[in-house]
């Protein structure tokens, strides 16, 4: 059992209880975890978070003197969440001045969330070189969002992400936001963005190993059968606001803003072949997928869904994705790692649109030398075809339709070391962590991204909220009676809009440096105290530009509590 309380009235309650012998075990987990909220918004609206997550497992299998070994193994999960968030942000001024707040017209903002997963794994061990693993897999998550999303003003409707982008552009329209401005009734249209989603499926995949004049051969292959949709059934209601207060004047129908499905049906096979003889272990590859996506528009004047104005698409692609990688083993303390595969996300359903494909170049090394551990890779990723999406987090109108975006390079470098300050000391541990990651992004053909999600790009300009230097460091003290640990991490600056020489303040997150802290101390064998402390240094530091305006990073907060194990 394990509780934690802090800032901003937040909370943690966890508790996992579980057993097992030679053939029966069980494991059931359960967590809340819930906030207030650290950004401020009238009458003290609650702008935090309520979740609640239960975990439950039970396996069965043979004992251990039965020649054949099976198991079976159950899984269930539930999870619910109510998140009082908002795709509204601030604009630049206001940031500076109040970081922490939020626009009235966010007051009715909330996202409403519910997920259930099934799961059943089935492992039989024919021998100890033959093992056949199967899954078969249930997902069903539904949410509601409920979200501002445009406002009308003098007759002109406009999204809120342009009105934050140019506040001065749309005076009325932004004192309808901030609520410094009565408004006309309706003015304000909140969108429920309901949806459902299914993921289901059952796959299996066979291993089988061996060893020939002391070569080990490892040989796996795999198949799935897969379905997935999504759902979308949405509606808008109208909304007034005068005083700072809305309040509602037209009620939407449920499916008269969006009503169609999206689905796929699936399915792939893989077979991969690991080969070790000595210090030297390649591993070629190859997957095969063949996907069919549809999509049912049932438009938004047929609610019921009878068809009567029922438009289809659909789009199918089949496709091979081969891959090859290696190890070489100098020493126990040096080893050489690398591999060349092919890269693959699928399209959407519109007719002709093509997968996203790469190819994947990585190279590095792993060492150990007088204490110092670590890796260092280095990565180079070809796309002759990358996908973009309209998603309205990312500053489009949230259609969700993908775009082809043509050829790009994504190159860089990853360390990662790893150093005892006190090497083997008995009584402490001083463990000290830094890792970087350098990551270097190009455009290679210019075109129009739609709907302006990453503006008018031209051949050489870099991609858009990927950070050029990342860099993460840790330092612990340890013993058997507490240990403290000092995170800290840096993310550097990086552009909203694709572009290249300097970033314009517009289109630029800046860089930012959070410190946290975390310890606990054993009281006694059972009883632990923990603390911790997020953004020791209070700095306040910009995460985002979208959907709609900045929004700040969490503030200074300390949590504390107690952790039982019986």
């Amino acid at each position: 059992i394990k509780t934690a309380y802090g800032n901003f009235n937040s909370s943690q309650i966890y508790a996992s209880i579980g057993d097992s012998n030679e053939t029966i075990g069980y494991n059931v987990e359960y967590l809340n975890f819930s906030s207030d909220g650290f950004k401020n918004l009238l009458d003290d609206q609650n702008t935090g978070f309520d979740k609640n997550d239960l975990v439950a497992k039970f396996r069965v299998n043979t004992n251990k003197q039965k020649e054949i070994q099976q198991s079976l193994e159950i899984k269930f999960q539930y999870s619910d969440e109510i998140s009082n968030e908002t795709y509204l942000g601030l604009t630049d001024s206001d940031f500076r001045d109040r970081p922490f707040d939020r626009y009235a017209a966010s007051f009715e903002d909330k996202m409403v969330n519910d997920h259930i997963q099934i799961a059943l794994t089935h492992q039989i061990d024919l021998s100890k070189k033959f093992r056949i693993t199967t899954n078969g897999y249930y997902n069903g998550f539904s949410r509601n969002w409920y979200k501002l999303n445009d406002v009308t003003a003098d007759g002109e409707k406009v999204g809120i992400s342009k009105i934050l982008e140019s506040p001065d552009n749309y005076p009325v329209h932004f004192g309808y936001i901030n609520g410094g401005l009565n408004s006309n009734s309706g003015a304000l249209a909140v969108k429920a963005n309901n949806r459902s989603y299914i993921s289901k499926g059952v796959q299996t995949k066979i291993d089988y190993h061996f060893h020939t004049n002391n070569i080990f051969h490892d040989i796996e292959l795999g198949l799935r059968f897969h379905y997935d949709e999504e759902d979308r059934y949405q509606w808008i209601d109208y909304y007034d606001i005068n005083n700072s207060n809305m309040s509602l004047t037209t009620a939407g129908t449920p499916g008269t803003e969006s009503n169609r499905i999206s689905s796929a049906n699936a399915f792939a096979g893989f077979l991969m072949y690991k080969l070790n003889f000595g210090d030297f272990t390649i591993t070629p590859g190859l997957r095969y997928e063949n996907i069919s996506l549809q999509r049912e528009n049932y438009g938004n004047n047929d609610i019921n869904r009878t068809g009567t104005d029922l438009s289809n698409r659909e789009n199918d692609l089949d496709i091979f994705i081969p891959g090859i990688g290696f190890n070489y083993k100098f020493s126990n303390d040096f080893s050489l790692f690398g591999g060349v595969h092919k890269g693959f996300s699928p399209p959407g359903n519109a007719p002709g649109q093509k997968a996203e494909e790469s190819i994947n170049y990585e190279l590095g090394t792993r060492f150990n030398y007088s204490g110092l551990s670590g890796e260092v890779n280095g990565f180079y990723n070809d796309y002759s075809n990358l996908l973009g999406s309209d998603l309205a987090a990312t500053g489009g109108t949230g259609t969700f339709d993908m775009f082809n975006a043509g050829e790009v390079s994504v190159k860089g470098i990853e360390v990662l070391l790893n150093y005892n300050l006190f090497g083997a000391s008995k009584k402490f541990n001083v463990p000290l962590t830094f890792g970087y990651t350098l990551t270097d992004t190009e455009f290679l053909n210019s075109f129009d991204s739609a709907d302006g999600i990453w503006g008018i790009v031209t051949a050489g300009d870099e991609i858009p909220y990927i950070a050029k230097h990342q860099f993460n460091t840790s330092l612990s003290i340890e013993n058997q009676k507490f240990n403290v640990t000092f995170n800290g991490r840096y993310n550097g600056e990086f552009r909203t809009t694709s572009g290249s020489g300097k970033i314009p303040e517009n289109e630029k997150v800046p860089s930012s440096v959070v410190l946290d802290f975390s310890g606990n101390y054993n009281l006694t064998k059972s009883l632990k105290i923990n603390t911790s402390i997020i953004n020791l240094l209070n700095n306040t530091y910009i995460v985002s530009r979208v959907p709609a305006g900045l929004r700040p990073g969490h503030p200074f907060g300390i949590y504390g509590g107690l952790e039982y194990t019986f």
